[in-house]
């Protein structure tokens, strides 16, 4: 019998994706899954259409609104798989994605390795998806990993970890406290209880961007600011007790200014516990900078307008590319839709 894998889909409010995302993973090739879908209490239709997939292998919970967190961890404490494969209800994966993946533990990958894969970012067509070598594509140390994250200011997207049921465990549930930047901390910690990482570039997934309405993204929110900053500081004491030399140190200080567009100056309290902490590294803060395009708001207007000017105007652009992309794949849809007509015909 192969090794069981789980594939956890955490819904909310995901009824435009949640019937492709289903779909993907009962095409995987990998004979031995199970399939199940927790739907945190969405508003929409998510929960209904999730239903009409159903089956042996496929289950859909419900539970009220707790958040995604939450709602990964009531997935995984029904699951019953040797591993465990995290999907988020708008995301896609190659069809051999999980078979590329266990061919790695078939040879012999110990449960203490964590097994990561390539991905690639759409908004609504998965053929258009870009994939970019990144810093992290790789087999790598812990230390070496999470280094180069905080150093380059890089990650990897949740569907692409493979981690063994034993590797999960011993990490621990999700913290409910993050908002943003849960499985970020996360797979941080099933890092340090692993042994290192495996890269099978073959096992590719598709990520969707979905600019402001992303659980990632943050925006305003005071809440999600300081649900950031505990990740932030979560981040720098996994490295150290990995590694704390002053490549370690510089690469927590790094990591630390680059995230501090994102505080000044509307949160001046974490600013300033941010500059206590860099300089307890050895390092020091700097006041964020402004590109050109905004910097000279920021002359006309004050700081705060700048600020506000660069949170929303990438969002209108994005909105309109987005736009743009989702009125191309209407039309790929309908052109595919006459070639098989004509085919049948």
């Amino acid at each position: 019998m192969k090794p069981l894998v789980s594939i956890l889909i955490p819904a909310y409010n995901a009824e435009q994706w949640i019937a492709n995302c289903l779909r993907c993973a009962i095409e995987q090739t990998w004979p031995n899954k199970e399939i199940i879908v927790v739907d945190d209490g969405s508003k929409d239709e998510t929960l209904a259409m999730a239903r009409k997939f159903e089956s042996g292998t496929l289950k859909v919970l419900t539970q009220e609104n707790q958040g995604a967190a939450a709602t990964r961890n009531k997935a995984f404490s029904v699951s019953q798989g040797d591993y465990v494969q995290w999907l988020d209800a708008d995301d896609l994966m190659a069809p051999d994605k999980t078979s590329k993946q266990m061919e790695i533990v078939e040879r012999g990958c110990g449960k203490r390795t964590l097994i990561s894969g390539a991905w690639g970012y759409f908004m609504h067509r998965p053929n258009r998806a870009v994939f970019q070598r990144g810093p992290l594509w790789q087999d790598l140390s812990r230390a070496e990993w999470l280094m180069r994250k905080m150093e380059q200011n890089t990650y990897m997207q949740t569907a692409t970890w493979l981690v063994s049921r034993e590797l999960a465990e011993a990490a621990g549930p999700w913290d409910t406290r993050l908002l943003g930047d849960d499985d970020g901390e996360f797979f941080c910690r099933v890092l340090l209880a692993s042994e290192g990482t495996r890269f099978v570039p073959d096992a590719k997934v598709y990520y969707r961007q979905a600019g402001a309405s992303s659980l990632s993204y943050i925006g305003f929110s005071n809440r999600k600011l300081e649900a950031q900053w505990i990740s932030m500081n979560l981040h720098i004491r996994y490295l150290r007790s990995l590694q704390d030399d002053q490549r370690a140190r510089a690469a927590c200080v790094t990591y630390i200014q680059n995230w501090m567009n994102m505080f000044y100056p509307e949160r001046l309290d974490i600013f300033h516990e941010a500059e206590e902490l860099a300089r307890s590294l050895g390092g020091e803060l700097k006041i964020p900078s402004l590109s050109w395009k905004y910097a000279w708001i920021d002359s006309m207007f004050g700081r705060a307008q700048a600020k506000r000017a660069q949170v929303l105007l990438p969002n209108l652009k994005w909105s309109v590319v987005r736009t743009l992309d989702k009125a191309l794949s209407r039309v790929q849809s309908r052109k595919s839709l006459e070639g098989w007509r004509l085919q049948e015909n």
